[in-house]
């Protein structure tokens, strides 16, 4: 086989992929933190979201602090997916979840590609 073509052959060959949440076996403990550029502050909305969905009756079992923890899947220097820790509170979740995929917009250090954990904590409204 020539160069070339061993080459082609080469560039043609897909990279493995990332396994998607599914598949994966959510185990934060084993997963190394989200690296950070600058450490995330929660918004202050977020604690008056939690208390408003405490008082409709959606989360009945929280009590503020709440620590909301994901695995995060990186790729190429961006978040890919977001999967919350179940805490019996979906749109809490959720929620948690898009905050987390907002903070980590252009602020995770270079990194393999990977799941990672991590955590937020939602105080109690002031």
């Amino acid at each position: 086989m020539s160069s070339l073509a061993a080459l082609l052959l080469i560039q043609a060959t897909p990279l493995a992929p990332v396994p998607p949440p599914s598949a994966v076996a959510l185990d934060l403990a084993r997963m190394p933190p989200l690296p950070w550029r600058t450490p995330p502050r929660v918004p202050g909305d977020a604690a008056y979201f939690l208390a408003r969905e405490v008082a409709a009756g959606r989360c009945p079992l929280l009590r503020p602090p709440v620590a909301l923890e994901f695995a995060v899947l990186v790729q190429d220097g961006a978040v890919r997916a977001v999967k919350p820790l179940a805490i019996d509170c979906v749109t809490v979740e959720q929620y948690g979840a898009g905050i987390i995929s907002t903070l980590a917009r252009k602020n995770l250090r270079r990194t393999a590609a990977g799941w990672y954990r991590a955590r937020l904590v939602v105080p109690a409204p002031r």
